[in-house]
């Protein structure tokens, strides 16, 4: 009799392992797949969402300038050219003196016609961001705030930094994975390359100029007035312009650094 108590002391401590066993990979399985929802929620759910909130926001600004443009025009043809010719800053932006088609760095035209655009409102998309390059085109915010531009796929603007046409840096942060990532790809962008700014006044195409492939995220000098890198001192400029500057994440998945594009303002062209 003492014989098969120990066996079946045995058995039932073998049953318990099994089931502790049994109950560990149970849990380990649910982890794993809770884990892979979580990276598909973040790396496919999170863009597919942003990108068609982002277009759809798009398209409403389209909609929008072009019902102003239309009440604008039935004001009568004297007015609406008065608005671009004359008010528009003197000489005309078709190639006066010193005018943004001619690359002078003094852009006068351009200056006059985003001053009369309203300050936008915080977070409020009021411009559009596009980079044929790259097959992008995406609204840009006012504010940098991830809750409310960034996650939704917005490019969001530096507040402090230049509005778009005026002197100064106009300077943009946008996600580079995840949530749209707008710029993931604009390490791929190219001195030459053109990038455009349209607001309800003008569109405004800036030239890739510099590229500053890895700095750190404190590197506040990128987007100072006349940008230049504080880590890197090498990498900016020294004269005031019209600037644009796009930073973003680097490496890709993490926010440990960051990477700079940097353009001038070549032509303006009005609404």
């Amino acid at each position: 009799m003492r014989v098969h108590v120990v066996h079946q002391q045995a058995r039932r401590r073998r049953a318990r392992y099994a089931r502790l066993l049994w109950n560990g990979a149970e849990i380990l399985v649910t982890l794993g797949v809770v884990l892979l929802l979580l990276v598909v929620h973040q790396l496919w759910w999170t863009n597919r969402q942003a990108r068609e909130g982002a277009e759809r926001k798009v398209q409403a600004l389209e909609r929008q300038w072009a019902g102003e443009g239309e009440e604008g025009a039935g004001e009568g043809s004297a007015s609406h050219g008065d608005g671009v010719g004359g008010g528009g800053g003197g000489s005309g932006a078709d190639g006066g003196s010193g005018g943004p088609g001619a690359g002078s760095r003094s852009v006068p035209d351009s200056a006059s016609t985003s001053a009369a655009t309203p300050r936008p409102r915080w977070t409020q998309a009021y411009a559009i961001l596009t980079i044929p390059r790259l097959g992008l085109r995406v609204p840009v915010a006012e504010g940098i705030s991830k809750g409310n531009v960034l996650n939704k796929g917005y490019v969001g603007h530096y507040p402090g930094t230049a509005q778009p046409g005026r002197a100064g840096n106009f300077a943009l942060a946008g996600h580079r994975n995840t949530h749209g990532e707008p710029f993931r790809y604009i390490n791929r962008l190219r001195r030459g390359d053109r990038i455009e700014v349209e607001t309800p006044a003008a569109v405004y195409t800036y030239v890739v100029d510099r590229t500053l492939a890895q700095t750190s995220a404190g590197d506040g000098g990128v987007i100072r007035k006349v940008p230049r890198s504080a880590v890197r001192p090498s990498y900016g400029y020294t004269d005031p312009g019209y600037y644009l500057t796009l930073t973003t994440c680097t490496p890709e998945y993490t926010s440990k650094y960051r990477l700079v594009v940097w353009g001038k303002l070549g032509s303006m062209r009005p609404r």
